[in-house]
């Protein structure tokens, strides 16, 4: 197939299709193992959805509703390109047989919409908004994998790892920030058997990338955007030019970018190995080596500090709580800071935005701000988080069990009594 993306080779016969590709679903689910047809994106898919205890008969669950959910994507950057998602895919959503999704980074379905009727049929599987449609919740989808998987992508039919949806062919596509690089979510057009073909998939492609080019402001060519959030290793973005740094001068950037009055040798040393010894030969020639990758204009050494104008994600996130504003902060942190750096002074700070994110969102109990930070990999094992989300959601919110199970379950691992868990849940 030309186009690993696409469910279907030119010629395909889609019944023909959709019966091979259950049955190795089928021994999919008996064996483990994925044969022809399935194409190797979903078969990673269908892995992923076992190794996350899916269920095949699984419902995605609906996180939020009503005024947390209104507040909740009023705040979220895709907002702002909501009508030219509308102008763009309007009258594919309204021909009766198709729908328009947008979700956010966590799989969140924030809007749903199209012909009623196909509306009504999609909330028997939980396609609503504020329902989590990620893989590791709803097993392998379009909106879904297209977050895992950071492409455009087309799943049709049987393709889907959870049987209630393999009725439906989607094809969504992700979209990023277009200063930072980061996932801010996806869009996704749902429907028949008839969208498994190109034009879907080169759609809702080309409906992300006119999404990413509205929410671009003016470029200054002389501003370096960092992203170190999420992520090993850090992306800049100089000049027109996306770099990605390796693990050291990733760790080097996000200590200099943390200290603009900046850093002794000696002092990057130790941010950098501890009070181990550590030639000065070595740091030298790393922070050498990062001056030719950043270009000599922006970095000065006695001490070593970085010119001009820097802006950082995790920058952005310290400001937003600076100011107030915890939903902004939440919006801006796609997770922790350089997770896979042992580095002293890295670990400082990525535990200095990670406590500071977590108190914010905890003294506010805000149920969609707690909900967004529970899906985050530190907030996700967050016993106390869990907590103040059961007790925020009023008795009857959709969400409120699931809160209550998942801070039970925590609570069973940390050996949390019984009696103290019903006390901070009232369960």
């Amino acid at each position: 197939m030309a186009d690993r993306w696409l469910a279907l080779e030119h010629g395909a016969d889609p019944a023909e299709r959709i019966a091979q590709v259950g049955a190795a679903y089928e021994t999919f689910l008996r064996e483990g193992t994925a044969p022809d047809p399935v194409r190797e994106v979903v078969a990673r898919s269908w892995r992923r959805a076992v190794g996350a205890r899916l269920d095949p008969e699984t419902m995605p669950p609906v996180e939020l509703t009503d005024d947390a959910l209104e507040s909740y994507r009023a705040a979220h950057p895709l907002a702002r390109v909501l009508p030219l998602f509308r102008d763009l895919l309007g009258s594919v959503a309204e021909d009766g047989a198709h729908l328009m999704a947008v979700c956010d980074a966590y799989g969140r379905l924030l809007w749903v919409e199209g012909h009623p009727g196909v509306l009504r049929r999609a909330e028997r599987m939980n396609f609503v908004p504020g329902a989590r449609w990620d893989e590791t919740h709803a097993g392998t989808n379009a909106p879904g994998t297209a977050l895992a998987v950071g492409h455009g992508v087309q799943i049709f039919a049987t393709e889907h790892f959870s049987r209630p949806v393999q009725r439906w062919t989607c094809a969504a596509a992700p979209i990023h920030d277009p200063l930072t690089g980061r996932l801010l979510g996806a869009v996704d057009i749902t429907g028949g058997d008839q969208l498994a073909n190109p034009q879907s998939l080169a759609l809702v492609r080309a409906t992300a990338r006119a999404a990413e080019a509205h929410l671009t402001g003016p470029v200054d060519p002389d501003v370096l955007t960092v992203s170190a959030l999420g992520r090993d290793d850090a992306e800049l973005r100089v000049a027109g030019r996306r770099i990605r740094l390796g693990r050291r001068h990733s760790e080097l950037l996000v200590l200099l970018l943390h200290h603009p009055e900046g850093r002794t040798g000696e002092q990057l040393g130790l941010d950098l190995y501890g009070d181990g010894p550590v030639p000065p030969v070595t740091l030298r020639a790393e922070l050498s080596r990062l001056r030719r990758i950043l270009g000599p204009e922006l970095l000065d050494s006695r001490p070593y500090r970085l010119r001009g104008t820097v802006r950082a994600d995790f920058r952005t996130v310290l400001d937003r709580l600076e100011l107030g504003d915890p939903a902004g902060a939440l919006d801006a942190y796609p997770g922790p800071l350089l997770p896979g750096s042992d580095a002293p002074g890295v670990a400082r700070l990525r535990r200095l935005v990670d406590g500071q994110l977590r108190a914010a969102v905890l003294a506010g109990a805000d149920p969609a701000l707690l909900a967004a930070w529970t899906a985050t990999p530190a907030g996700d094992d967050d016993l106390t988080a869990w907590e103040t989300l059961a007790r925020a959601l009023p008795p009857g919110a959709p969400r409120r069990p699931l809160a209550v199970a998942r801070a039970r379950q925590l609570a069973r691992e940390y050996a949390v009594p019984r009696a103290t868990f019903s006390q901070r849940t009232g369960n």
